[in-house]
């Protein structure tokens, strides 16, 4: 096959095309670097059946040639970055997945979008299932995400009822692993730059919220047999066992050494308390399931990070 990957320069997005190509499929990667990163796929550069294309998708796009595939991970995904490109997540999310269903549709092309739990917001149903519609403030800070993919899937929906196209959606638990940006406002990257540059690790709120933490090798082979095998509707990729906050920054202040303190802060606004996948669609559907434990996910992300120290990369971002 033949397919195009939006945000591939992404920690999700690099990540699924190393997975494509190692199956033996041609991938094109196309990103504009807004949280994207030209190190997550300086090592594809050059490689047979590996294209990039530096261009933003919610504009008009062209892709030449055949695609089998459209894969659409391009989005801002973590509170720090949707809260400082607000407008560029929200048209990323409409203009950009119209972009790539358009382009999909022209190509008699599967689409696969990438969404998020995000969709369920603030639950008040746990674990959440696909079935649940979710508890989501449009107009709070983090509704430009949230709305934004609630709307992609809307659209995505629409162009499989309309014009019979073949979809995918997957809603995408909180994954973490080596390629993640440090510094970019996702609690494990976090905590694991905040312990190695010895500063305290920040806690919102009491940190006795809940998330579920899947490992980025483990996410992939969701996505990937989800984009293969998978059917239409809506489905959970995620590990459905679930830690505190508070439990999170004490595995990576063991993994670490660091003699970091935790530093509490007020929670911010519309942050969910819980978070955990019901996988039985996956698990039935797929015969997936994540493999791969917290602690030993956390050693192989601090290893990543670890050779960061020291680099630009790792410093403050700007205030």
């Amino acid at each position: 096959m033949r397919v195009l990957i939006t945000g591939a320069a992404g920690f999700l997005g690099s990540h699924l095309a190393d997975r494509f190509l190692r199956d033996g499929h041609a991938v094109v990667g196309l990103d504009n670097f807004v949280t994207g990163h030209a190190d997550n796929i300086a090592h594809l550069i050059g490689r047979k059946g590996f294209e990039f294309i530096r261009h933003n998708i919610s504009t008009y796009t062209f892709v030449a040639g055949p695609l089998d595939g459209v894969l659409h991970f391009a989005s801002p995904a973590s509170p720090v970055d949707y809260l400082e490109h607000p407008i560029p997540t929200l048209k990323v999310g409409a203009l950009g997945t119209h972009n790539a269903l358009g382009l999909a549709k022209a190509k008699g092309a599967r689409f696969f979008l990438a969404s998020t739990s995000e969709v369920y917001g603030d639950p008040l149903v746990h674990p959440q299932t696909e079935r649940y519609w979710g508890n989501v403030n449009p107009i709070g800070p983090r509704g430009v995400y949230d709305e934004a993919k609630r709307f992609a899937e809307a659209m995505t929906m629409a162009y499989h009822r309309y014009h019979g196209m073949d979809t995918r959606i997957v809603r995408i638990f909180n994954t973490y692993g080596p390629r993640m940006r440090p510094r970019d406002g996702r609690v494990v990257s976090n905590f694991i730059v905040q312990a190695l540059c010895g500063e305290p690790l920040t806690v919102y709120g009491d940190g006795s919220q809940t998330r579920s933490f899947c490992f980025v090798e483990d996410e992939i082979e969701g996505i990937f047999r989800l984009f293969m095998g998978g059917d239409s509707e809506p489905t959970n990729v995620g590990n459905p066992d679930e830690y505190t906050v508070r439990q999170l920054a004490e595995v990576v202040i063991e993994v670490t050494g660091s003699r970091s303190a935790i530093e509490y802060r007020p929670l911010p606004e519309d942050d969910p308390k819980v978070r955990r996948p019901d996988i039985t669609r996956a698990r039935t559907m797929l015969g997936w399931e994540p493999r791969v434990p917290l602690r030993d996910g956390v050693v192989r992300t601090v290893e990543y990070f670890r050779a960061l120290v020291g680099t630009d990369r790792m410093r403050p971002r700007a205030a």
